[in-house]
C-alpha cells in the first residue's frame, strides 16, 4: 500500500525544522518570518530546491530597496538548466515532459530526453545564426510543445525570449516586438481556434516589413519545405541530431540575466515591455507552485505521476506559469485551442475532457471560465474519467463564492462515483498575481480551511498589505493591495526605459519615497482592492481604479458582477461609476443577456433587486443597458476604466487602443453610447 500523500508545504516546514531549528505557530507565523527575514527565507528556497552554481554568491539581498533590489549577487544559473537537471530521473520513473492536444483531441507525449535533444538542436541553430546572449527573440506561437522547445533553446543561449499569442492581430503585436527590436522571430503560418483554421501568413509579411531589425525568419505549420525565401522550418531544425547536440549544455548566466520580456495590456498606450531576469523567475515559480499550489515533482515517490494543465494562451503569464512546472521536474499538460471547443456547437467539457484523458492531478483555468462551465450546467461525469484530478486553481479575475461552490457540489458527487477521497471536498488553489512580477501575492495552502470566494492566504516572501487612504494597513476593511518588501521575480527594468521613469510611475507613484513620513522607501501600489480576513484569507474585489464609490461606500466592481451574473439570464456585465465634481455620480450597467431575452421592465427590476438583495441599495445602477458584447483585453480582463474614461469625456485614442482588444468590435456602440451620455450630461450641468 502506497504511503499518504504529504502536502508540499508540510514537506517544506519538516525540512525547515530539520534543518533551520525554525517551528511555527501557524502559517501566518511562517509568512511574517518570511517577510521580515527574506535573507532567511530565500536562502531557504535556494537550499531546498538545490539550486546550483558553480560560482558562490556574495549575498541573498545585497540592497533591500524597491526598485532595483539586488538579488543572490555572485550566482550563476539558467532557466533551462534547472529544467534539464530532471531528465534522466524523469525518463527513468516514465514520466513525459509535456502531453499535449490541439482541438482534434489527439494527445501526444514529449519525452524528457526529447525536450532536451530538440531545445539543443534549436539553441545550436539560434548561436549558429549569430545570436549572442542578450539578443530578442520574438515568437508568434500557439500553446504547443514547439513553442516550449523554442523557449528552453533562447533561454539556454542567454538571449530573450518574447512570445505574442497567434489570436493577436498584426499591429498589436508590431507594437509590442518593435519596442524590443528582436534580432529572430519565429512564428506559425496558421492557428486552429473553435474549430476554425485561420491563415497568419498575412501577419507573418507584416511583421516582417515592420521589424527590420529581424536577420532570421523560422516557420512553424504548413510551410512548404524547401521554401528557403520565406524562412527555415522548425520542423527541419528540430529533427537534428548529432554529437554536438547531445553534448550542449545551457550557459551559466549571472542570476539577474534578463530571461524574457512580457507586456502589459496595453489598454492605453503601448503596452509596457517588462523584463525578468533568470534567478528571479527560478526563485520565485518553485515555491508558488510546489508549496502553494502543492503541485509536485513527478518523479518522486511522494507525487509520482503529478501533472499540472493550466489553461492558456501564449499571451497570458499563465504560460509562463504552466512552463515554469518543468523546473521541478513536473510533467506540463498543454492545450491549443478553445475551451468551448466549436465556435458553432460550444461544448465547455472540451477542456475537462482533456484533464481527464491528459491525467491531469492539477487543472488552473481563469475565473471566468469556470464560470461559464457553471453557467452551462456542464456534466463532469460525461467528461471521462477525472479520478486523477485532486486540485484546481483558478486566477485571472476574482472567483465568485457561487461558482465555486457550484463545483464543489458537483466534484463531491462525482467522488462518489470514482472513490476520489480528494474531490469529496475538492482544494481551490485560487491565486492573484499578474504579468507584473510574473507571480502571485495571494495563493492557496493545502492545509488551511477553504471558504468559497475568497483566497487562502498571503504567498510565503509576499509583504503583503492593504492599506487604507493614509497608507495604514487595515484588517477586514477593503484597501489598495501593496508590497512593502522586494520580491525577487519583481522586474528588472522596462526595455527602454530611461530612468526607470515608466516603471517607477507604474507602481510607486502612489507609495513613493517616505508617503508616511515614517523616512521609508516607496512601496509596489499593485492597482486591486484588497481585503485582508481576520482569519488570514484574503478577498480580491476588483481593479482599484475602476472602483464603485456609492454614497461614501467603496466597492470592487466583482461583488456587483457576482450578484448580477448569478442570474441565469445574465451571460456578462460590465459597470462603471462616473463621478463628478458638484453632482451626483452615475452609474450605467451593460449586460449581455441570454438569446431571447429581453430587456424589459421586469428584466430590470430582476437585475435591480439582485443587486439589492447580494449587496446594498446603494449599489443599484442608475440605468441599464442591453448590449452585444462586453469589452475584453486579450488576456481576457473587463475594460472597466477606458469605458469610465470614455465616459467621462476623454478622447478615444487616448484611452483605449484597440489592437490590444479581444473584440474590438463591439467599441463602437460603447463610443456612440458616450457621445450621446456626453450630450446629455452637458445638457444637465
Amino acid at each position: 500500500m502506497a504511503p499518504a500523500y504529504v502536502p508540499q508545504i508540510a514537506l517544506y516546514r519538516q525540512w525547515l525544522e530539520e534543518t533551520r531549528r525554525l517551528s511555527f505557530g501557524s502559517f501566518e507565523d511562517m509568512r511574517q518570518w518570511s517577510v521580515r527575514d527574506l535573507d532567511g527565507f530565500w536562502r531557504s528556497i535556494w537550499d531546498y530546491y538545490d539550486l546550483q552554481s558553480p560560482t558562490p554568491f556574495s549575498a541573498v539581498l545585497a540592497e533591500r530597496r524597491m526598485p532595483g533590489a539586488v538579488w543572490f549577487p555572485g550566482a550563476s544559473v539558467n532557466y533551462a538548466r534547472q529544467v534539464f537537471r530532471h531528465v534522466e530521473a524523469a525518463h527513468a520513473a516514465g514520466q513525459p515532459a509535456i502531453v499535449s492536444a490541439g482541438e482534434n483531441g489527439k494527445l501526444a507525449e514529449t519525452s524528457w530526453p526529447e525536450l532536451k535533444r530538440k531545445a539543443a538542436a534549436m539553441a545550436l541553430h539560434l548561436r549558429a545564426q549569430g545570436v549572442k546572449p542578450g539578443d530578442r527573440v520574438a515568437a508568434y506561437l500557439p500553446n504547443v510543445p514547439e513553442t516550449v522547445v523554442a523557449f528552453l533553446a533562447t533561454a539556454s543561449i542567454g538571449a530573450i525570449w518574447s512570445v505574442c499569442a497567434p489570436d493577436m492581430a498584426a499591429p498589436a503585436v508590431i507594437d509590442r516586438f518593435k519596442q524590443i527590436e528582436p534580432t529572430v522571430l519565429i512564428a506559425c503560418d496558421a492557428v486552429t481556434y473553435a474549430g476554425r483554421r485561420h491563415d497568419r501568413s498575412g501577419v507573418i509579411d507584416e511583421l516582417r516589413r515592420s521589424l527590420p531589425t529581424v536577420e532570421h525568419v523560422i516557420l512553424h505549420g504548413d510551410a512548404v519545405a524547401g521554401a528557403s525565401s520565406s524562412g527555415v522550418l522548425l520542423s527541419d531544425i528540430l529533427a537534428m541530431t548529432g554529437a554536438a547536440i547531445d553534448a550542449f549544455e545551457p550557459d551559466w548566466l549571472p542570476f539577474d540575466h534578463p530571461l524574457w520580456i512580457v507586456y502589459s495590456s496595453g489598454t492605453t498606450g503601448l503596452p509596457k515591455p517588462i523584463v525578468h531576469g533568470h534567478g528571479g523567475i527560478i526563485v520565485v515559480a518553485l515555491p508558488l507552485l510546489g508549496l502553494h499550489n502543492d503541485i509536485g515533482c513527478s518523479h518522486h515517490q511522494n507525487s509520482l505521476g503529478e501533472r499540472y494543465h493550466w489553461y492558456s494562451s501564449t499571451g497570458w503569464i499563465m504560460w509562463n506559469s504552466q512552463v515554469g512546472g518543468l523546473l521541478n521536474g513536473t510533467t506540463c499538460c498543454i492545450f491549443d485551442g478553445s475551451p468551448a471547443g466549436s465556435k458553432d456547437k460550444p461544448d465547455w467539457t472540451t477542456l475537462w475532457r482533456f484533464v481527464a484523458e491528459s491525467k491531469s492531478t492539477f487543472f488552473g483555468a481563469g475565473a471566468a471560465f469556470f464560470a461559464s462551465c457553471a453557467k452551462a450546467e456542464i456534466d463532469l461525469a460525461a467528461a471521462g474519467d477525472l479520478s486523477h484530478l485532486r486540485c484546481l486553481g483558478s486566477t485571472g479575475s476574482p472567483l465568485s463564492a457561487d461558482t465555486q461552490a457550484w463545483f464543489n457540489r458537483r466534484f463531491a458527487a462525482l467522488s462518489e462515483i470514482n472513490c476520489s477521497t480528494a474531490q469529496s471536498d475538492i482544494w481551490w488553489a485560487n491565486i492573484s498575481g499578474g504579468t507584473d512580477f510574473a507571480g502571485a501575492f495571494i495563493g492557496g495552502n493545502r492545509e488551511l480551511p477553504q471558504t468559497p470566494g475568497a483566497m487562502q492566504c498571503r504567498a510565503l516572501g509576499a509583504a503583503v498589505e492593504a492599506f487604507n487612504d493614509q497608507g495604514k494597513p487595515v484588517i477586514d476593511e477593503v484597501g489598495e493591495l501593496v508590497c512593502t518588501e522586494p520580491m525577487p521575480s519583481m522586474p528588472l527594468r522596462f526595455w527602454n526605459d530611461t530612468g526607470d521613469a515608466r516603471y517607477r510611475a507604474s507602481y510607486f507613484e502612489t507609495f513613493p519615497d517616505n508617503f508616511d513620513g515614517s523616512g521609508r522607501g516607496p512601496v509596489w501600489r499593485h492597482g486591486d482592492w484588497l481585503k485582508v480576513n481576520p482569519d488570514g484569507s484574503c478577498v480580491i474585489f476588483g481593479r482599484s481604479d475602476a472602483t464603485i464609490n456609492r454614497h461614501g461606500l467603496r466597492m470592487g466592481t466583482s461583488e456587483l458582477y457576482s450578484a448580477i451574473e448569478a442570474l441565469p439570464e445574465v451571460l456578462d456585465s460590465l459597470v462603471v461609476d462616473l463621478e463628478y465634481l458638484g453632482r451626483d455620480s452615475y452609474m450605467p450597467l451593460f449586460v449581455v443577456l441570454r438569446e431571447g431575452v429581453a430587456l424589459d421592465a421586469g428584466m430590470k427590476a430582476k437585475i435591480r433587486e439582485a443587486v439589492e438583495a447580494g449587496l446594498s441599495r446603494r449599489f443599484v445602477p442608475d440605468e441599464i443597458f442591453a448590449v452585444a458584447e462586453i469589452p475584453r483585453t486579450l488576456s481576457g480582463k473587463k475594460q472597466e476604466l477606458p469605458i469610465k474614461k470614455l465616459l467621462l469625456g476623454q478622447p478615444v485614442d487616448k484611452v483605449i487602443n484597440r489592437d490590444a482588444m479581444a473584440n474590438p468590435g463591439c467599441l463602437d456602440w460603447y463610443l456612440d453610447f458616450a457621445a450621446m451620455h456626453l450630450k446629455r450630461t452637458a445638457g444637465a450641468a
